[in-house]
């Protein structure tokens, strides 16, 4: 209860006063998580563990800004690929840098630490993805867990699990392929960096289909260009695939028409994924 207003604040969004109460619970509910139902308002809560009205439990099921399923938790993914790139960087530091050779994305060379020619143009696809959770320096995996953490915080919510899975499948995977595509052969890269730059493709187009004030998002886009650029050892490709790719996906999942929202989404990740194989499978024949 808001000591001034004398109105209850909403259980879900304590910043939010509100005079709707769910039908079923009493729960205090906001304009943003009421769900019209056959009499008066319910709280996602109840819908989600059924509507009352003889339908599945997931029929009135509230959805995100592009028909994902709002979760209890919403940054759940978000924390999940935070314990990965730190499981995967302590391991690191008990096995030793062999690790990263075996792991690290690279096009095609010999490998004096493993005594034979490795590379994703010899048959090691999964560099492309084994690489985007690879960190060695400490100020490299703080940035990339702080740039999920923040970033990956203001995305996951609107997409929905599913949804931001594949978001951060595709940034990742494509910022792996233009540095395979466009990096020499014998370059290494790792880091979750496509994968965060990918989130803030996607942070600029949701910002701008919500008509949020685009001068601090645009300002923030610049200064990591500005960064990727200038600093040197950044792999500029990984951070350029994964933003293009984070807002190609997004742009597709928002402005996807109502009923062929699923197919035309989906379809889109599809695109995405076949132009990255293709890309892949052309730049393997080159090198070999």
């Amino acid at each position: 209860m808001d000591p001034q207003s004398g109105l209850p604040r909403c259980y879900r969004h304590p910043e939010a006063e509100t005079g709707i109460r769910c039908a079923r619970c009493d729960k205090p509910i906001c304009p943003q998580c009421m769900i019209s139902a056959s009499v008066g308002f319910q709280c996602p809560d109840c819908v989600r563990n059924g509507s009352g009205t003889g339908h599945a439990a997931d029929a009135n099921q509230p959805r995100t800004l592009v028909g994902g399923r709002v979760a209890a938790d919403d940054r759940l993914v978000t924390k999940i690929l935070i314990g990965i790139n730190l499981a995967v960087y302590l391991l690191v530091l008990v096995v030793g840098p062999r690790l990263v050779v075996e792991l690290e994305l690279i096009g095609r060379a010999f490998s004096l630490e493993l005594g034979e020619v490795i590379g994703v143009a010899d048959g090691e696809w999964y560099r492309l993805l084994t690489a985007t959770v690879l960190h060695q320096e400490v100020w490299h995996i703080l940035f990339n867990v702080l740039g999920l953490w923040v970033i990956g915080g203001i995305v996951e919510p609107e997409l929905g699990r599913v949804r931001y899975v594949a978001l951060c499948l595709l940034s990742g995977l494509s910022g792996s392929v233009l540095a395979y595509l466009v990096a020499a052969q014998y370059q290494p890269s790792l880091g979750a960096s496509g994968v965060v730059y990918g989130l803030i493709g996607a942070w600029v187009v949701l910002a701008r289909h919500k008509r949020h004030d685009m001068r601090p998002v645009v300002l923030f886009v610049a200064l990591s260009l500005l960064m990727t650029f200038t600093r040197p050892g950044i792999s500029w490709e990984a951070h350029v695939g994964g933003l293009v790719a984070g807002v190609l996906v997004t742009y597709a999942m928002v402005h996807a028409p109502r009923p062929r929202r699923d197919l035309v989404q989906y379809g889109a990740c599809g695109l995405v994924l076949l132009l990255d194989l293709g890309l892949v499978l052309a730049r393997s024949a080159a090198l070999t």
